[in-house]
């Protein structure tokens, strides 16, 4: 057997950063809840607690393997837990040259760059790699057992200093709370995270006291030890946590020369000072608050040089918000009107005003922007509220409010102006403006993370690769080097790349091109072979490829509304525009498709967060007011991916629906979103949606839902799914199905409105009153019968009546011999062909005409019941029948 036979075959294997700590050694635990079949690879620690932890516990209980163990080549998917840098998982390195190897990333140091190109990467600014894990575990429905709760809450405690350190999220929190309801056992991680120091370690923590200087680096107090040691101390992280305890430090860099190395332990009590940044420095890695670093090669005073070094370069004079802060602020209350609000900021020449309750109590419930008011202006709402259009929710400050704080909320938050308050009043406003103008003086304060305007950008080329078919990758790899070639700028978008995220199959191509559309759309059509249709008005293309794949192309443009609920005008505008016209954030986000960056995820709007927090959201305030429609997309878009709309959008609808925009919609686009909702998986649940949302009554107050047709709609869900499963000819139209239940109990007369309303053509609308003349007919006859029906009863029934009907009247029935009856004449009566024709009507020399339909009609009845069988008994029936005429 060769040595190769003896190692463990792995496709998937799951590891963390070499000098583990308790957070990634639990978090390989909890990535393995997610990988079930993945082997856990150890990095090794220098810990001595966690290694004597790993060694009596977690070999047995959870089956850690060494890489030398595994055959490196059968490795096709690397997940990778509490680091996203290459450098920090060396134990793996040889796997990481696989040809076609998958990355999986689960992390919380957010200002570690990433340079792995993961095919998933899910990193959160929250406390612990534990909590995030945990996260994905429950919205999983995955079970966890009292060993796994313990060793994952070891993790969560270490790194979040027992929810003491400033990093510490109501997620860790959550991820407590529900350790502890599966058994998380409190008295082995007490025991483990606090046990009495050695003496040795007693030693070192008083020379650590003793080797302590107090430094004011730019205006923040940072203290500094230093020691050496002949040899190597376990739990060094553990005695700078007990120093911090004891001298109540703020900021603590903690140096150590142990053998030949310097170990750098740092820990922050403020987002002030970024130790995660300066340990990176020194190729270590940690997140605001905790870091630490590993240095060979150097003595100890020059690494304490660079660190003065670093600490000066990237630590700035404190600020606060009282420096830049304007006082006497312009207010308005809740109920001031559009357009007085437009009015008195014009008057005051500012871009946003804080919204108080009262300029009595001036307490702030809002913030509104000139422009959300102006564009509210134009659309004729003058006489309407601010309240209903104002942002909400929003953060507000205190005096003594960091700098950073101010720029997380303008710059990352996008809140333009931030109130300042004091006893629950306002007192003061920091504008973009006063942000600005600090800035220019000195620009590096801001953080890279906070530049406005900057992307959101990941690479998901490997996504793309592994979950689209070949012949999508090769028009997608057509368009953009047509892009390049003629020195534009294409994009994939929309609900293609949403679904490609969500691992949902969606192969409706949405182009995006910076440049002109159409001529782009022309050229495509010419390398694939296809032809091209363009629309000029809308500046916009569809690509119809030989196979009948459809590429829609569109020049990125910018939508506005002549009037609300009006078809948009279409101006020429960036990717970033075009984004800013879509519906949801879920939805507006795009793939830049040009060699050099193929595959790169564009996201200006926090699609991703939303997709993670399963939340429907709008881009701006006026969405539904432009295009009503958006109501019903929101209700479909929730309703098929279990989503929920957000609070404010959800706010935002019902003020819609107050000022009954849903009234200026013509019929056709009502029909054309309600059909679509229609033949969706979720339709009770959406109809469900809209009638408690008031939409249903806001289309036609007819349409609201009832008891009964409530009841209908969710037998008709079963009763389509258990049809669709039959895989019968001819198709249907679920939609025309499920619109009978919604209008059920509307009389003939009444119907005429909801006809109207939806502006039915006259054939749609024969069509419909001809289906529930025959249900009617139909369902009367069959459905209040005491005995056994002959199959040929059965048919005559229902033989008039569409499939559709039909299969509404089952949905309608309660007793099982009547479903017994349509399912019968479903899935047999009406498929049952007869051996005799026309033609043998013919040859028997009967003239053409109506009898031949009898003569046929009645010779299947007596097939059905069983009369007679074969072509020849037919025949004679045939003659018999004649004979009669």
């Amino acid at each position: 057997m060769s040595k190769n036979d003896e190692l463990i075959k792995a496709e998937t294997i799951i590891t963390g950063h070499v000098n583990a700590d308790f957070d990634c050694l639990a978090a390989i635990v909890a990535a393995g809840k997610l990988y079930p079949e993945a082997t856990l690879v150890f990095p090794g620690s220098q810990e001595k607690n966690l290694r004597n932890f790993y060694m009596e516990s977690a070999t047995y209980f959870f089956n850690f393997k060494q890489l030398k163990e595994i055959d490196k080549s059968s490795v096709k998917l690397l997940v990778v837990v509490d680091t996203s840098r290459k450098k920090r998982i060396i134990h793996v390195a040889p796997v990481l040259e696989n040809p076609g190897l998958r990355i999986h990333i689960y992390d919380h140091h957010m200002k570690s760059e990433c340079d792995l190109n993961p095919e998933v990467l899910v990193k959160k600014p929250w406390g612990s790699s534990v909590a995030i894990l945990s996260h994905e575990i429950r919205s999983r429905g995955i079970e966890i057992n009292q060993e796994e709760a313990t060793i994952m809450g070891l993790g969560l405690y270490e790194d979040t200093g027992s929810f003491g350190f400033n990093s510490t999220t109501e997620y860790d929190f959550e991820a407590g709370k529900w350790l502890l309801q599966n058994g998380m056992e409190l008295d082995v991680i007490t025991d483990l995270l606090n046990r009495d120091l050695t003496a040795e370690q007693i030693t070192l923590l008083g020379r650590l006291l003793e080797g302590a200087s107090t430094h004011s680096i730019n205006d923040l107090e940072v203290v500094i030890s230093e020691i050496s040691t002949p040899d190597y101390v376990g739990d060094f992280s553990v005695l700078v946590h007990k120093f911090m305890d004891v001298e109540n430090i703020k900021v603590l860099f903690a140096l150590a020369r142990m053998n030949d190395r310097i170990h750098l332990v740092a820990r922050s009590r403020t987002p002030d000072i970024d130790v995660g940044a300066i340990c990176t420095s020194f190729g270590g890695g940690g997140h605001v608050y905790a870091a630490s670093a590993t240095i060979k090669d150097r003595t100890l005073a020059e690494v304490r040089d660079e660190l003065f070094a670093l600490l000066y370069s990237k630590v700035s004079p404190r600020m606060n918000v009282e420096n830049i802060m304007s006082r006497s602020p312009v207010a308005i209350a809740r109920d001031t009107t559009i357009r007085q609000a437009v009015e008195r900021m014009t008057q005051y020449s500012l871009k946003g005003v804080p919204v108080v309750d009262s300029m009595d109590n001036m307490r702030v419930v809002g913030i509104l922007e000139h422009k959300t008011a102006d564009k509210a202006l134009s659309h004729d709402l003058g006489a309407m509220e601010v309240e209903i259009y104002m942002q909400h929710p929003f953060s507000t400050i205190k005096t003594d409010s960091a700098l950073h704080r101010v720029m997380e909320i303008i710059l990352g938050q996008k809140q333009r102006l931030v109130p300042v308050v004091e006893n629950d009043r306002l007192i003061a406003v920091v504008t973009r403006t006063d942000l600005i103008n600090l800035l220019v003086k000195d620009p590096a304060r801001i953080p890279e993370s906070l530049f406005p305007d900057k992307k959101q950008e990941r690479n998901i080329r490997n996504v793309m690769r592994n979950r689209l078919p070949n012949k999508l990758l090769d028009i997608l790899d057509a368009a953009g080097k047509i892009a390049a070639e003629t020195g534009t700028e294409a994009y994939v978008v929309g609900g293609f790349v949403r679904d490609l995220l969500l691992t949902k199959s969606n192969f409706d191509l949405d182009l995006v091109v910076e440049g002109d559309g159409i001529a782009f759309a022309k050229q495509l059509a010419g390398k694939l072979d296809g032809r091209a249709k363009y629309h000029q008005k809308f500046k916009t293309a569809v690509v119809i490829l030989p196979d009948g794949q459809r590429v829609d192309v569109a020049t990125a443009r910018l939508e506005y509304y002549e009037y609300p609920a009006a078809l948009p005008t279409v101006e020429l505008s960036s990717i970033k525009m075009d984004l800013y016209r879509r519906d949801f954030t879920i939805n507006a986000l795009a793939v830049h498709i040009n060699p050099a960056s193929f595959g790169k995820l564009v996201d200006f709007f926090g699609s991703q967060r939303d997709l993670k927090d399963r939340t429907i959201r709008v881009l701006h305030a006026l969405s539904f007011v432009e295009d009503p429609t958006r109501i019903m997309r929101a209700v479909r878009f929730e309703q098929r991916y279990g989503f929920r709309i957000g609070g404010q959008t959800l706010n935002l609808i019902r003020n819609a629906l107050k000022l009954n925009l849903v009234n200026r919609l013509s019929g056709y686009r009502l029909m054309h979103e309600l059909r679509l909702i229609l033949d969706e998986e979720a339709v009770h649940a959406s109809i469900k949606r809209l009638n408690d949302l008031g939409v249903l009554a806001a289309i036609h107050p007819l349409l609201e839902l009832n008891v009964s047709r409530d009841n209908v709609i969710s037998e008709l869900e079963k009763v389509l799914s258990w049809y669709s499963l039959l895989y019968l000819d001819p198709p249907i139209d679920i939609w025309k199905t499920y619109f009978l239940g919604m209008c059920m109990g509307i009389s003939k007369a009444k119907m005429e409105q909801i006809y109207d309303r939806f502006a039915f053509s006259p054939s749609e609308r024969r069509e419909f009153v001809h289906m529930r003349d025959t249900i009617f007919w139909a369902a009367g006859n069959i459905m209040n019968v005491k005995q056994e029906l002959k199959p040929s009863e059965i048919y005559e029934i229902l033989r008039p009546v569409p499939l559709e009907g039909v299969l509404f009247i089952m949905a309608r029935a309660k007793r099982d011999m009547v479903k017994k009856f349509i399912s019968q004449y479903l899935t047999s009566l009406r498929l049952r062909e007869i051996d005799v024709s026309g033609e043998d009507i013919k040859n028997m020399g009967i003239e053409p005409g109506p009898i031949y339909s009898e003569l046929l009609n009645g010779t299947k009845l007596a097939v059905l019941d069983g009369v007679i069988k074969g072509r020849d008994e037919q025949l004679g029936y045939l003659r018999k029948m004649i004979g009669k005429v």
